[in-house]
C-alpha cells in the first residue's frame, strides 16, 4: 500500500512521517510518535480514552485518520504540563481532587476539560457534567472529576476554589 506524506504539529513540535492513509491518529500518536497517554478503549469513539486536541477542537483519535490530521496542530496529555515541567491546572485538579482512580479514562478527561475550560472558562456542575459526557469513566462515578475540573477552573481563574457542600 502506498503510503501518504503528512506534516503537523504535535505539542508545539513539529513532526512530518510517512503513513498508510488507513493509519489511525492514535496509532500513529503511540506507535510513530511514542506519545502513548491516549489510550485506546473502544475503537469505535464511544469511551473518550483517546480524545485529543486537533485545531482546537476535542477528537476522538480512534476514528480519526493520521492523514486528516496533515498541517493541524495536536495537543496530547504529553503537551499539557506547563513550560517548565510543572502539572497543568487540569493535572493538578485530578491529582488534588483525587479525579482518577484506574487512570485509564484520564488523559482523554483532561484533554476534554481541557477543551471545555477554553469554551466556558467558569462551567457550572451542570455544563461540565455535559462538557465531559462523551468520555467514560468506569471507577470513580465522575464526582471528583467534577470537582477536578472546578479546582482547574478556580485557579485559571484566580479564584478560590470552593468545594461544593455535598
Amino acid at each position: 500500500m502506498s503510503k501518504a506524506h503528512i506534516e503537523l504539529t504535535i505539542n508545539g513540535k513539529t513532526v512530518e512521517a510517512l503513513v498508510e492513509p488507513r493509519t489511525l491518529l492514535i496509532h500513529f500518536l503511540r506507535e510513530q510518535q511514542d506519545l502513548t497517554g491516549a489510550h485506546i478503549g473502544c475503537d469505535t469513539s464511544h469511551c473518550g480514552a483517546c480524545t485529543v486536541e486537533l485545531n482546537g477542537m476535542s477528537v476522538k483519535s480512534c476514528t480519526t485518520f493520521a492523514v486528516q490530521a496533515n498541517g493541524a496542530s495536536v495537543t496530547t496529555v504529553e503537551g499539557m504540563a506547563n513550560a517548565d515541567g510543572t502539572l497543568s491546572a487540569l493535572q493538578e485538579g485530578f491529582r488534588m481532587m483525587h479525579g482518577l482512580q484506574c487512570g485509564y479514562c484520564t488523559p482523554g478527561m483532561i484533554m476534554r476539560a481541557h477543551r471545555l475550560l477554553q469554551e466556558i472558562p467558569d462551567p457550572s456542575e451542570e455544563e461540565i457534567r455535559y462538557g465531559i459526557s462523551g468520555n467514560i469513566c468506569r471507577c470513580t462515578g465522575y464526582q471528583n472529576i467534577v470537582k477536578a475540573i472546578q479546582y482547574a477552573a478556580a485557579k485559571i481563574n484566580g479564584v478560590p476554589f470552593k468545594e461544593a457542600a455535598e
